[in-house]
């Protein structure tokens, strides 16, 4: 399946509800699981995902399917690991390749009972009841492995019988998102200390306390995309917290390098351009805030912006390879996206990657997605300088279902 995306004009005017967030909600129905009273979660992610969550996590069958849901696999691993049952969780083929070694030795070192029934290190698991879980207190984690696994460690930390001391080895990635899950588990009434590497959790029990999910700052990302690529901008995202848990709202002082003014009012922030000039060179650390790398790239590329991007280094073992997809998509309109050489990171220990070149569509190019929502959803907005065709656009369902209809709501044309 194919969609052809295009725009008659590069006006954006309009107001737009977005959905909520599906790391936030993730998190929210794991606690909501492990309290011993309900709660009401409300403007939960309208995102396949999110139902996956809600559905294993209330379901009682012995194979629990989490497709491609990489959150929804780890989270489920950390919570099925408590259980007093025996349950297989597995996956799509590209959850298998997904590695989960981290997160499962990490459970066994607890006194959790799960083998692996295929692929060393890979899905699918066979997670039985654990016969001491809670058998140490102490774990030692790479801080640079994904911070979906150290969540998934800090969430369960609370009701295990001695809680759990943390602690992080290395440079920690995502720390945005570690510190969201603290915040969540703080609102539900579990305290945690972090001091240098560690974080403390001691036993203790969730609070039962209504919820409200705040809208998904990654799902704003495309529509900041359209507002730097627009001519006339006045455009309302509602939902959006100016204190925001997500590491991805840096996008506001992002966007404000590309001329994009972000007015936080009492329904969500208000977009409207500035009369600031593009910079010749935009350069950014995305290691609070990857999920938003793939969009910034696609701006940069639409805006012929030279780009210097470093923090990437969980880009590559997401839904695909998203390095090199950046490379072989933006290829099809003569950008480029490449990793410098080391001695770029000379002074910085850090590695670069470069964007460099104007998009050019003219030739009407047909974006693969890699079963990645975040391609189809990153390269979209390049329909505002011509018409682009998105391959399997549907994987935009995993985070944001209503994508294309709220395309055509600020006036882009969908032929499906």
């Amino acid at each position: 399946m194919t969609y052809e995306i295009s725009k008659p004009d590069r006006s954006i005017q309009a107001s737009l509800s977005l959905t909520g967030s599906k790391s936030i909600s993730n998190r929210a129905l794991l606690i909501r699981a492990l309290c011993d009273e309900p709660f009401e979660i409300k403007r939960l992610a309208a995102a396949n995902d999110t139902e996956l969550m809600q559905a294993l996590l209330a379901s009682d069958e012995e194979v629990r399917d989490a497709g491609p849901a990489g959150t929804t696999f780890r989270f489920l691993t950390a919570y099925l690991a408590l259980q007093p049952s025996s349950q297989i969780l597995t996956g799509t083929e590209r959850m298998k390749q997904r590695p989960i070694g981290v997160l499962v030795d990490a459970l066994r070192q607890l006194g959790a009972n799960i083998e692996y029934i295929e692929k060393e290190g890979y899905p699918p698991l066979r997670i039985g009841e654990a016969a001491a879980l809670g058998k140490t207190n102490q774990l030692s984690i790479s801080a640079g492995t994904s911070s979906q696994y150290i969540s998934a460690l800090l969430m369960i930390a609370p009701v295990l019988p001695g809680g759990l001391e943390l602690t992080l080895e290395g440079n920690i990635v995502s720390r945005s998102y570690i510190e969201m899950t603290l915040g969540l588990m703080r609102y539900f009434g579990v305290s945690a200390e972090w001091e240098g590497n560690t974080v403390k959790v001691a036993p203790q029990k969730y609070q039962a306390r209504d919820f409200t999910v705040e809208a998904d700052w990654s799902a704003a990302s495309y529509h900041y995309a359209m507002a730097a690529f627009s001519t006339e901008l006045d455009l309302q995202l509602d939902g959006l917290f100016a204190d925001s848990t997500q590491g991805d709202a840096a996008l506001v002082p992002i966007m404000e390098q590309f001329g994009i003014q972000s007015t936080f009012n009492e329904t969500g922030v208000r977009l409207t351009r500035s009369d600031k000039p593009l910079p010749p060179v935009f350069e950014w650390d995305f290691i609070l805030c990857p999920d938003i790398a793939q969009t910034l790239a696609v701006v940069c590329a639409g805006l012929g912006v030279q780009g210097f991007f470093t923090g990437l280094e969980t880009l590559s073992i997401k839904e695909t390879d998203r390095i090199t997809a950046l490379k072989q998509e933006l290829a099809k309109v003569h950008a480029y996206f490449s990793k410098l050489p080391a001695r770029f990171s000379a002074a910085s220990q850090k590695q670069f990657y470069h964007v460099d070149g104007k998009a050019d569509v003219s030739e009407l190019p047909t974006f693969a997605t890699y079963e990645d929502h975040r391609m189809a959803m990153a390269f979209a907005p390049l329909a505002m300088f011509g018409t682009i065709r998105i391959d399997e656009p549907m994987v935009v369902e995993k985070s944001y279902p209503h994508f294309y209809e709220d395309l055509e709501h600020l006036g882009f044309e969908v032929k499906r």
